[in-house]
């Protein structure tokens, strides 16, 4: 899948970032996937050496809630596309002041709170228990940290993110909760999608766009969709120009990452009692390793 040795970079967009800048023969391109249909097509093209495909998480015109994204169909149809790394940009709260509105968040980190989603494409038939100690990739963190800064926005290179089911904002009791867990940016997309990449070995890193400090703040207005859209717009500009500082700085080469083999580690049922029609389903996510 993708080219040999080179970046296909797939990007998934959250909150208004619905399309991306400066990519050369783009073309809208609809993939079906054994998991149902994702968010909406997805725009693929090249910004000079490197292969991009960008999915709009929520849909164009941002049709669908956060519980209800098939986020196993997102990432199946990039990885089937042949991605070999994932970049996704979200909309997030703040949940210290330093991590202001305007700013972004390089996620390294996340604490899961969501429920009923589905968070795996294994199971009884085919079990896999991958690792997300360290749930994002370092390499593609650093550098989209690096295109974040020259993009002018103020960047934190680190960051733990609470995954919140929504779609509703939290309670001011909740947003205190997550504070005292070290959380520094609250969001409701980043689960499963994050634990699903790394069951397709796709490397990903989180950049979390700051719209508002969520509702901690005791003297002030609780945060409502007014002042997030007012947010968006400057916060996506900013993504657009980090998105192609990024895709322009990688180098000719893609090097070989850990996690594009992780499910070496991680398949444990019995290759005699495995479900074929599971492991037809996974033909693309863990086509590698089951054949």
């Amino acid at each position: 899948m993708g080219d040999s040795g080179g970046w296909h970079i797939g990007i998934i967009g959250g909150s208004g970032l619905y399309d991306v800048a400066g990519v050369e023969d783009g073309r809208w391109v609809a993939v079906a996937t054994p998991w149902g249909d994702p968010s909406d097509a997805i725009y693929t093209g090249r910004v000079g050496h490197v292969r991009v495909s960008f999915l709009p998480r929520h849909g164009r015109g941002h049709r669908i809630a956060p519980g209800e994204l098939n986020a196993r169909a997102n990432i199946d149809a990039l990885k089937r596309l042949g991605a070999t790394d994932l970049l996704a940009i979200s909309s997030v709260g703040g949940l210290s002041e330093e991590r202001a509105p305007g700013t972004f968040t390089i996620v390294d980190q996340f604490i899961d709170r969501t429920r009923g989603r589905a968070e795996s494409f294994f199971g009884s038939g085919m079990v896999a228990h991958v690792s997300m100690a360290d749930p994002v990739c370092p390499r593609l963190s650093a550098l989209a940290a690096d295109a974040a800064d020259a993009a002018g926005a103020g960047v934190h290179r680190t960051g733990t993110y609470l995954a919140m089911e929504g779609p509703q904002f939290s309670t001011r009791a909740e947003s205190q909760l997550y504070r005292s867990c070290g959380c520094q940016v609250i969001g409701m997309t980043a689960m499963p999608e994050a634990k699903l990449a790394r069951e397709a070995e796709l490397p990903y890193a989180l950049v979390g766009m700051i719209t508002d400090y969520d509702c901690w703040r005791e003297d002030e207005a609780a945060v409502d969709v007014a002042q997030v859209i007012a947010q968006l717009s400057a916060n996506a500009e900013k993504a657009r120009a980090m998105v192609l500082n990024l895709l322009r700085a990688l180098p000719q080469t893609r090097e070989a990452s850990p996690i594009d083999t992780c499910l070496d580690a991680a398949l444990i049922t019995a290759p005699h009692v495995r479900d074929p029609a599971l492991l037809a389903k996974l033909d693309a996510v863990a086509g590698r390793v089951l054949g």
